[in-house]
Order: C-alpha cells, then sequence, then structure tokens
C-alpha cells in the first residue's frame, strides 16, 4: 500500500471503532465527526497529505525496501549521516505544519519503531520470536502507514510502593494468563496522548524491578486501539468547539490524553516483543538506540516550536511598538538563543554521528541528550515571555463574534494597535492567549516539563552517563604545574 492520503485516515478510524469515553459518555458514531476529535483527525490527516505533496517531493518520502512502493520517510533506517539529514528535513516539515504543538505526529513513535526493529538482534537474544515479531510489526506499519500513540507509565496512585505491591494488584496493567493464542492483559497504563492513532504501543517505562512479583508488569507489545477490551478514558477537551479565530492553536492541535485500560485484553503472541523480563524492558531503550532517535524528533519540533514563539513575540513587539526598550531586546535575544540553542544540538548531533552495532547512523547523543534536559526549562521561560510582553494584551481579546455585533466600531476602534488594526491585533493576540494562558497552553507547558519524564532523574542520568574524567584530569594537570612552579620560585 504505503503512503496514505488524509482521507485513507480518516476512513480506517471510521472503519474500526474504538471504546473511547469522554465526558461520561461512550464516542458514538464516526469519531472523525465528533466534537473533542473532529479538528485534531484533520490535522493528522493534513500530515499524510503532505506525503503526497508534488511541490515536497522526496523530502517526506522513500521506496520501501521490500515492496518499492513510497513510504514515509520517518521509517527509513539510516546508513549514512546524509540519510539522518534527510530524516530531519522530512521531521521538520510536519514539526512547521503544527508549529511544534504536535508532540505524537506520527514520525515520533516511526523513530521509536524504526530503531527497535534495526536492533531486533536484541530482542531475539530474549527469545527468537520476539525478534522476528519486531521486524513483522514495523515492516506492517511502514508498509500500511499507520499512526500509533504509546503507554509507558502506571497509574499514580500510590507512587511509594511498586506496582506489585499495590493494595489492588491490577491497578498497573499486568499479565493475567498466558494461552496457546496469546496473553491476557488486565490492569491500567497512562497517558495515551492522540487517542484517534490506529494502534498502541504498550512498552516499559525506564525502570522496572527485575523481582518474581514484578514479572507480571513487565513486557512490550503493540495492539489495534480498537482490540476488544481496550478502553480509553479521556480527559477534558481543551479544544471548545470555537473558531480558528477564537482558538487558532486550541481548534487545530488539541491531540488530547487518554488513560488505557485494558479489560482482560488477549494479546495475541505475534504482537508481543518483550514478556516477563524486567532486565530487557530496562535495557530496551539503551540497547536499541530508540531514545537517541525518538529525540532527534523531538528535538526538530522543539526548533519548531521556539520558531514560533519568536514569531509570535517579535509580531507583538512590533504592534504595540515596544522594541525601543532595553529589557524588550533582552527577552526577544532570550528566544532567539533557546532557538538557535536547539538547531546547534542537532547540528552536533548529526555531525557526530556513528554507525551503532547494526549498521544504523546514530546521532550522537550527548548533544541530544543536554538538549532534552534544556527544553524543558526553557519552554516554561519561552511562555513567560510572551505573557510579560503582552501584559494585559492578553486580556484584551474580544471574540470574532464582536466583530460582527452592535459594537463592531468600538472594537475596531479601541482595538487597533500601532501600526495594525483591530482586527490583526485580535488575531495576533488571541494566539499569544492560545500559547501562554488558555488551557491548551498550560497543557503544552506541563508536557513540556515532562516530555521525557521526571527532570530530575533526567538530570541525575546526565550526570552519571557524562564522561566528566577528562575534565577533571585537565585540572589535576594544571594543579601540578602549579604546585611544581611553586617548588621552582621558593627555590
Amino acid at each position: 500500500m504505503g503512503i496514505r492520503t488524509g482521507e485513507q485516515y480518516l476512513n480506517e478510524l471510521n472503519q474500526q471503532p474504538r471504546d473511547l469515553w469522554i465526558d461520561g459518555a461512550k464516542v458514538e458514531g464516526p469519531v472523525t465527526e465528533h466534537p473533542a476529535f473532529r479538528n485534531i483527525t484533520q490535522s493528522v490527516a493534513a500530515l499524510y497529505d503532505m506525503q503526497h505533496d508534488p511541490a515536497l517531493g522526496s523530502q517526506m518520502t522513500y521506496r520501501s525496501p521490500s515492496t518499492g512502493d513510497l513510504v514515509g520517510l520517518s521509517f527509513m533506517q539510516p546508513h549514512t549521516r546524509e540519510d539522518l539529514a534527510k530524516r530531519r528535513q522530512m521531521m521538520m516539515q510536519w514539526a512547521r505544519y503544527s508549529h511544534g504543538m504536535m508532540g505524537r505526529s506520527p514520525d515520533y513513535l516511526n523513530s521509536e519503531l524504526m530503531a527497535i526493529a534495526s536492533a531486533k538482534e536484541f530482542l531475539a537474544g530474549r527469545d527468537p520470536r520476539f525478534g522476528e515479531n519486531i521486524q513483522r510489526y514495523y515492516e506492517y506499519v511502514r508498509e500500511n502507514d499507520l499512526c500509533l500513540t504509546h503507554t509507558l507509565i502506571l497509574p499514580q496512585v500510590n507512587r511509594s510502593l511498586s506496582a506489585a505491591k499495590q493494595q489492588d494488584p491490577f491497578l498497573a496493567a499486568r499479565v493475567v494468563e498466558k494461552r496457546d493464542d496469546g496473553v491476557v492483559i488486565r490492569g491500567a497504563r497512562m497517558l495515551a496522548t492522540l487517542p484517534v492513532a490506529d494502534e498502541i504501543l504498550v512498552f516499559p517505562s525506564t525502570v522496572i524491578r527485575n523481582t518474581e512479583e514484578d514479572r507480571p508488569y513487565a513486557f512490550a507489545f503493540a495492539l489495534p486501539l480498537s482490540t476488544p477490551g481496550l478502553r480509553l478514558i479521556c480527559r477534558e477537551s481543551f479544544d471548545y468547539g470555537r473558531s480558528h479565530f477564537d482558538h487558532p492553536l486550541g481548534s487545530r492541535f488539541e491531540e488530547m490524553d487518554a488513560v488505557v485500560v485494558f479489560d482482560d485484553v488477549l494479546v495475541p503472541w505475534e504482537r508481543i516483543f518483550i514478556l516477563e523480563d524486567g532486565e530487557a524492558c530496562n535495557q530496551l531503550y539503551q540497547e536499541t538506540d530508540a531514545t537517541v532517535h525518538m529525540t532527534h524528533q523531538v528535538i526538530c519540533k522543539n526548533i519548531a516550536k521556539a520558531e514560533f514563539v519568536l514569531g509570535v513575540a517579535g509580531l507583538i513587539v512590533d504592534t504595540i511598538g515596544i522594541e525601543q526598550f532595553q529589557h524588550v531586546q533582552e527577552k526577544m535575544a532570550e528566544i532567539i538563543t533557546a532557538l538557535e540553542t536547539m538547531k546547534a544540538f542537532v547540528v552536533a548531533s548529526e555531525a557526530q554521528a556513528q554507525l551503532n552495532r547494526y549498521g544504523v547512523m546514530t546521532p550522537a547523543w550527548t548533544p541530544l541528550n543536554v538538549a532534552r534536559n534544556t527544553f524543558p526549562k526553557m519552554y516554561p521561560r519561552l511562555v513567560e515571555i510572551i505573557q510579560q510582553l503582552s501584559a494585559s494584551g492578553l486580556m484584551a481579546i474580544p471574540s470574532e463574534k464582536d466583530f460582527g455585533s452592535a459594537i463592531k466600531e468600538d472594537v475596531e476602534r479601541f482595538f487597533q494597535a500601532r501600526n495594525t488594526d483591530a482586527m490583526t491585533r485580535t488575531k495576533l493576540f488571541r494566539l499569544a492567549w492560545d500559547i501562554a494562558i488558555s488551557a491548551f497552553g498550560s497543557r503544552q507547558v506541563l508536557y513540556e516539563r515532562f516530555f521525557f519524564g521526571d527532570p530530575v532523574r533526567m538530570a541525575g542520568a546526565l550526570y552519571m552517563t557524562y564522561d566528566k574524567e577528562p575534565a577533571k584530569e585537565e585540572v589535576r594537570r594544571f594543579l601540578g604545574q602549579s604546585q611544581s612552579a611553586g617548588k621552582e620560585a621558593v627555590s
């Protein structure tokens, strides 16, 4: 089949109904017509249509090594630095479509699946079936151009205890039964972003205790979201059904987040990649370089997001005439620094890329690791700068209907700006509001803070794995020279 169109994505969603709940009701009928999902499914569909855009040409696709069909470039296993650059260029196209506001565009998990499949020997070393399973699944997703979501973490009930020690051992998803036709899973997982994907990867979190009592919680598998017994419980939607004028981002890119409930879900053996193996779960991301390739994609998203914030902030400065103030210039320079820092990390990671043990060209991890530790602190500050530059202007934002009402003349008079009319100014400030103030914007800040997990643990991991010895040795050498020079001076 190869690359699919946006229409095919939408039709296939509607043909595979899922047990999807929001606001106390199950979604009935076509999910693509539901108010909470109508706009985001259109945005995902637009990404798929970009693969067919003649103007983008080979930037989005490559020839499948197994069928010769055109497939999405984010599935490509890179073997050269040029391949990495092609992947980045494709990912930047999708990231700029949503201005970095879609954290679960399909290329994110395509990158994970690509990396793990390229390291199938690692899984085969635990069980030969699992290596075969991941390769077949990767090819299946690639050739059908499927959209994936994933779920990693356990329900936030009592974090002082492991899953096995909870009062209810089935709070966290776990193995109930192993049968000839597969494995039965019961319990729940957090947090599946984009529940309007085709399939879900149920993969391990970063650390699982490798004990007998924790073995039932240690697994990795994939399922269609329409699988019987799989239920998705969504939070409140931040797409309130308003126009693109009133909610320019929330009305387009509200991905939705859901808790996933497994009500004795049967996982066929061919969809299992790890089973009751805490050691394999804990080694998965490092041994396969999946995190490296996923982070490569994420930093592309971060670049697009920082670019967009810079553009919004720059227009605010121009619109209300505050460019001459030094504190404004300083704040704008902060945004520029954040953007160029993210760009530099990607350049460094690709320039220092090396083939890994599986023959895959892999970006250098240290620049990407530093980038993923940096942006969770950067992005809240970028949002704060939008708030500081806009000030009360974020509250002076009439709605689209005001411009067609009896108070139209007042609105057009009193909401104008230095060099623009009231309509243009309001569009800009409603966009700034949707970045910095709205529920959608607040969720984006929270999302970036914890994108890769607990920032304290991430910092600790960076500290523990970074090679500090050359720097320390340089200081030891300097101190030794100083001591020798001191002795000579005394003599």
